[in-house]
């Protein structure tokens, strides 16, 4: 029965993890509701930010009458998520945070620290759902396609997810919402937050330039030939239109990729140029939710970012860690850094981070052969 088993909510002082403690409250669990600071930053007020946040956390634990608790992972946040984001803009890539953040933090530390409370389970707002199948828990996206999360949380595994519920996975965000408004909870009409929470509102370029350095240097294009200065290779991402400062005749300005040593910034004219497209990848950190691979080549779907319908692709080969993945259309602004998460209709299989998108001459730092 449920009444003797404990479960520890991740509490935001959002929508969804609020809904998320009321419904397994329903549902018949001793709940918990446990509010995480990851983050230190003062508004004008000179209040901080997760204040705010775990006011709310208060309000609606109180409101379904369950107790509520605050950790404090500022310094774990810093060491494991925010040095490694930092080590890889002056790498040259684009990493995602939010997967770092759920790999170190909120399925590490924090399941560790609920465990560590006696909790049988740690739930969570995330929209994607924990199946059984044959005895073994499998990673299955949301019921509502556009809020499905599930490319953040590759990085889980079956012993992970034996200890994990999500409440509600299973609905739509609009049922989530209505969920709220009947309960008439203080977070009912609270909007969803959006960006890296270290960030905020702010613009992303002045937030990185307190932590790395601006160096200078040219924008070229393929062919060799100098088209502009930019701020720093760090501050430009693959498929990047907007904030490249390039003017003069012709289609808008992309960034198709960089030479971190040389400190260039490759850009080329016109969203469909052929740069900014690659057939293949290369991808390390590989993880995987049964804890080991498929059997290879697997034919399967995948997504290079989140939000991208799924791709039909096929994982050719592993090697010392690194997969080889080819697929059956050209992909856009192959971006590394960022995470390609695997597939088979609806469960997720696992995934990695992108090294290297190619082979194309751009990733590679040379100009194009001539003509």
């Amino acid at each position: 029965m449920n009444q003797n088993k404990t479960v520890i909510v991740g509490m935001s002082g959002g929508v969804d993890s609020s809904v998320s403690a009321l419904l397994l409250k329903q549902q018949g669990y001793r709940v918990i509701g446990l509010f995480m600071k990851n983050w230190e930053e003062k508004d004008e007020n000179g209040v901080c930010r997760s204040a705010y946040d775990y006011e709310d956390v208060r309000r609606v634990c109180e409101q379904i009458d369950i107790p509520y608790y605050a950790v404090n992972f500022v310094e774990d946040y810093w060491n494991q998520v925010f040095t490694q984001f930092l080590a890889d803009f002056k790498k040259g890539l684009t990493p995602n945070p939010d997967i770092l953040c759920n790999r170190e933090i909120k399925f590490k530390v924090f399941l560790d620290k609920a465990m560590e409370l006696g909790a049988d389970y740690l739930a969570t707002g995330h929209y994607c759902q924990n199946v059984f199948h044959d005895g073994h828990p499998s990673l299955v996206k949301g019921m509502d396609a556009n809020k499905d999360q599930t490319y953040f949380l590759y990085t889980l595994n079956r012993r992970i997810l034996d200890k994990v519920l999500f409440p509600v996975g299973g609905l739509e965000k609009s049922e989530v919402r209505n969920l709220a408004r009947q309960s008439r909870l203080a977070t009912s009409e609270k909007k969803d937050s959006t960006g890296i929470c270290f960030i905020g509102k702010r613009d992303f370029r002045t937030f990185l330039s307190q932590y790395i350095a601006m160096q200078p240097g040219c924008f070229e294009t393929l062919q060799g030939k100098k088209v502009g200065q930019h701020l720093g290779t760090a501050y430009y991402t693959l498929g990047q239109r907007k904030g490249l400062g390039i003017g003069g005749p012709g289609e808008a300005w992309f960034v198709v990729g960089k030479d971190i040593e040389r400190g260039i910034v490759f850009v080329e004219q016109g969203a469909d140029h052929p740069a900014l497209y690659c057939d293949e990848l290369f991808a390390t950190d590989l993880s995987w939710i049964a804890e080991q691979p498929p059997v290879l080549p697997f034919s399967c779907q995948a997504k290079v970012r989140y939000r991208q319908i799924d791709q039909p692709c096929t994982i050719q080969k592993i090697e010392a860690g690194k997969a080889w993945v080819t697929f059956a259309n050209p992909q856009r602004a192959v971006t590394p850094g960022q995470s390609i998460v695997f597939y088979e209709g609806t469960h997720c299989l696992g995934g990695g981070v992108i090294q290297q998108a190619g082979p194309s001459y751009y990733q590679q730092g040379k100009p194009l052969p001539a003509e």
